[in-house]
């Protein structure tokens, strides 16, 4: 007799390339947008999760009696309820490596885009205008300092790419050693790194101590002039401080991949500001990047359901229980 295949519930659309590998290890459930009057009409079979935005708490995981395995597609998991999950056997997974190139990459993209004012160029050039050469502003980045707000994964990537211009680096994380800042400035606050950067990047997940981080007051710390990237979390940004700091001249301006509330509605000021790029978090849309998230995600799911410990599980003192009850 052959034993069933584990269900596994897909909170988004399987990409096509990998339907079909899915189906031979796991019964597909979902996803939410298959039933939007009732998303989650086939969670209760499920016992495993792919997630993505949703928010998961502690009702949510009731629908699934069977659950043991919530794997995000991304770094952060500030949208589990972890506490909720471990109080249930439920492991939490993220996929931490997968999306680094990608939001590097873009975080780069967002800041050249702003320090070489590339909306307002294009604008003047849309209205017709001319002797742009004399009115265009731009930054040169070589010898400036990027200040990296917390030194991970991501950071690290970002402070590589930067290098390259000739930047200097400075990063404050209070979670890392004096032997992980090798080459870059430790600083001890984020008000000291936000004095001494041209540009300030943000790299930290959103937590009770971290939302609001970028408030009125660390942004007038920031040098004048200086540009504010966020390619973490929008909850970080006091947006409302951001469009005052704009508004005043003291910024020479902003690029965002992440908002909050997220996305920004269409008449939102900051959408509207030619020195100021968002982008509707897409940092790790790129077709290297969803494959490694994707693929990740879902290996672990299934490590979970064989009962193999996944590599990044991020309630680690579930396992004996999980490991006990699915054996």
């Amino acid at each position: 007799m052959v034993a069933a295949m584990p269900a596994v519930w897909f909170e988004r659309e399987i990409l096509p390339e990998y339907r079909a590998d899915v189906a031979d290890r796991a019964e597909i459930l979902g996803p939410a947008s298959a039933d939007p009057d009732n998303p989650y009409r086939q969670l209760s079979a499920a016992r495993g999760i792919v997630a993505s935005q949703h928010v998961y708490a502690g009702d949510l995981m009731d629908l699934a009696p069977h659950l043991r395995v919530i794997a995000r597609t991304g770094i952060g998991y500030d949208k589990v309820d972890v506490a909720a999950a471990t109080e249930r056997g439920i492991a939490v997974c993220n996929t931490p490596d997968a999306p680094t190139v990608s939001t590097a990459e873009h975080a780069i993209a967002l800041l050249l885009a702003v320090a070489k004012n590339i909306k307002t160029s294009e604008a003047a050039l849309k209205g017709g205008g001319s002797d742009f050469y004399a009115q265009h502003i731009g930054i040169e980045l070589n010898g400036l300092t990027l200040g990296l707000v917390g030194y991970g994964r991501i950071a690290r990537a970002v402070a590589h790419l930067a290098g390259s211009f000739g930047m200097q680096l400075a990063a404050f994380d209070p979670f890392l050693s004096s032997d992980a800042f090798a080459g870059v400035t430790r600083c001890d606050s984020p008000e000291q790194l936000a004095t001494m950067a041209d540009v300030l990047s943000l790299h930290v997940p959103l937590t009770a101590e971290t939302a609001g981080l970028v408030d009125r007051s660390l942004l007038a710390a920031m040098k004048p002039n200086a540009i504010l990237i966020n390619t973490a979390r929008g909850g970080l940004v006091d947006l409302a401080a951001l469009e005052a700091a704009l508004e005043s001249g003291h910024l020479f301006g902003a690029g965002l991949d992440v908002t909050d509330p997220e996305p920004l509605p269409p008449e939102h000021p900051l959408l509207h500001r030619n020195d100021v790029v968002v982008t509707p978090h897409v940092a790790a849309g790129t077709a290297g990047a969803k494959r490694r998230i994707f693929e990740t995600a879902f290996d672990q799911v299934m490590q979970v359901l064989d009962g193999t410990r996944p590599q990044h599980l991020v309630n680690p003192d579930v396992w004996d229980r999980i490991g006990e009850e699915i054996q």
